[in-house]
């Protein structure tokens, strides 16, 4: 399906300390999303602070998001919840306010098996009509999809594309090809964690989920598409500015390295919503080198 191909760009969502989101900056940051012409808008994924903000106020998200895109890019909505009825509940939102697709994580606090996660995805397959991509997302959610549960889940009526982590063994090319083995053939395969960007798209992956794409999607979109045509040399080339950034997105997250773009760029003056503390000091030089050898490339 096409509203998951290609560069996937996740903005941070900005919010004062109460979590109220200030639409105003997210209109800024969206209208530069969709000025860079990336593939798809992924709002309110983890890099969009979905799990701290209300119902009401991620309605408010969505609702700015439509009227500020206005169908130029496709639109892809997190609607993740603790309970399957809120998850419902935020996917009909979503879908009354326009979006074009669904980004479900099985958020959890008991840990789930996997049979807890298949009737997840059923009840909220069956209600609604939008495209659906499943977030398998351990580091935040504490679940791993395994091959098996995507195959099982890939033949569920509106699951149409997964968005993976790194590959915890193996290559990214083995991942692909057991997953393609396994999923229904229509299934779009995409990969998340900015450090494999290059990788993945190298290797076929039909998608690439992108935080830093969130923030800077000239400089991203670049690498993108001299990945997704598969020119290694210009791949390399381009991807070289990037490397100081992944020692920094491993160490302290992508949340913390994109608030800190964010301010570098005069986007927003929004903090991690709490109890998540901003970048510290001793770090901001770091990123600080790491943003202007990016901004370099356009210079």
């Amino acid at each position: 399906m096409a509203v998951f191909k290609g560069l996937s760009a996740f903005p941070l969502t900005p919010a004062d300390g109460d979590g109220v989101v200030d639409t105003q900056a997210l209109a800024a940051i969206l209208e530069r999303l969709v000025a860079a012409q990336v593939d798809s808008i992924g709002l309110l994924g983890s890099t969009g602070i979905y799990a701290y903000l209300s119902r009401e106020e991620r309605r408010r998200a969505v609702r700015l998001a439509v009227e500020t895109v206005k169908g130029r890019v496709p639109l892809i909505v997190g609607a993740g919840a603790l309970r399957t009825d809120a998850a419902i509940a935020l996917a009909r939102d979503a879908a009354e306010a326009g979006a074009d697709a669904l980004l479900i994580a099985p958020v959890s606090y008991m840990p789930l098996r996997d049979d807890e996660v298949w009737q997840h995805f059923v009840a909220i397959s069956a209600a609604t009509d939008l495209p659906i991509c499943i977030y398998n997302n351990p580091g935040t959610t504490h679940f791993t999809f395994s091959p098996q549960l995507l195959g099982r889940l890939s033949a569920l009526p509106r699951v149409a594309a997964v968005k993976m982590p790194p590959p915890a063994a193996g290559t990214i090319v083995d991942q692909l090809a057991e997953l393609r083995r396994r999923t229904a053939n229509a299934m779009a395969i995409g990969f998340s964690a900015d450090w494999i960007l290059a990788d993945a798209l190298l290797a076929g992956a039909d998608g690439f989920y992108s935080a830093l794409g969130g923030m800077l999607p000239n400089e991203v979109m670049p690498l993108a598409r001299a990945a997704q045509s598969g020119n290694v040399s210009e791949t390399a080339r381009i991807g070289a500015a990037f490397e100081p950034f992944w020692p920094l997105f491993r160490e302290f997250g992508g949340l913390r390295v994109n608030y800190h773009i964010a301010h570098r760029l005069m986007l927003t003056e929004a903090q991690p919503p709490l109890p998540v503390l901003p970048l510290p000091r001793e770090a901001e030089w770091r990123a600080d080198e790491a943003l202007q050898a990016v901004l370099a490339l356009n210079a």
